[in-house]
């Protein structure tokens, strides 16, 4: 780099046997952690586990809103170009988000890759990684931005992956419509807390009537799921 970075942007993927795809884009600027500028991301363009595909989806939806924000979708998370952007994998997902990047018109930004495990950097144009030393400064703060990006994308796919989780025991429940659904979703946040309620907790949610709410607490019960 020609000069230090001011505003380092990092992204990472999180899925589990190619369900719940998730991206999250995390942000640092002067070497600190700009969290009201971390955005997430619901992978659309494809199912299965194709990290690149995945990768090359968030780059360019991040880069899209770069190049054309109008005054209904401003997001001034969005509003900034990284002086860096640090991937979280290594020379196929680098690959995969250059190729995003390279469909905009945007300035120059340098890229890189940082692999995990053996923590070797990639770069563009240069067949072998690079090896910094664990004492490297320059190391470790790729390394903290790589693993913040990390923790907010899993955190995301957990998000997801219990709130499919959670809908999923209303399949199984009669008498338990959208409306139903959604208030007891609203109300006890995960499925953990669903099936561990009493009767009495199940009788206290806004929305559902007593009669249905011991329904709920007999059903689940028969079932063995609770």
């Amino acid at each position: 780099l020609e000069a230090l970075p001011i505003r380092i942007e990092c992204f990472d993927i999180s899925t589990a046997m190619g369900q719940d795809n998730v991206g999250s884009m995390v942000v640092f600027q002067d070497g600190v952690a700009k969290k009201a500028h971390y955005r997430k991301f619901g992978v659309r363009g494809q199912e299965g586990m194709d990290d690149f595909a995945a990768m090359a989806e968030i780059v360019s939806r991040r880069f899209a809103r770069l190049s054309d924000v109008t005054a209904e979708e401003y997001d001034d998370s969005f509003a900034g170009t990284p002086n860096l952007v640090v991937i979280d994998g290594g020379k196929g997902q680098l690959s995969a988000a250059l190729a995003a990047m390279h469909k905009f018109d945007l300035p120059r930004v340098a890229v890189v890759a940082l692999a995990k495990r053996v923590e070797e950097v990639f770069v563009p144009g240069r067949p072998d990684a690079i090896r910094l030393s664990a004492h490297s400064p320059g190391l470790q703060l790729l390394q903290r931005i790589r693993d913040e990006a990390h923790r907010f994308a899993i955190g995301f796919h957990r998000q997801r992956r219990d709130t499919r989780s959670f809908a999923s025991i209303f399949d199984e429940l009669e008498g338990v419509g959208p409306v139903r659904r959604r208030a007891l979703l609203q109300h006890f946040g995960s499925a953990e807390r669903f099936l561990a309620a009493t009767q009495e907790e199940l009788e206290g949610v806004p929305g559902v009537p007593a009669k249905t709410a011991r329904s709920i607490y007999a059903q689940l019960h028969k079932a063995g799921r609770a």
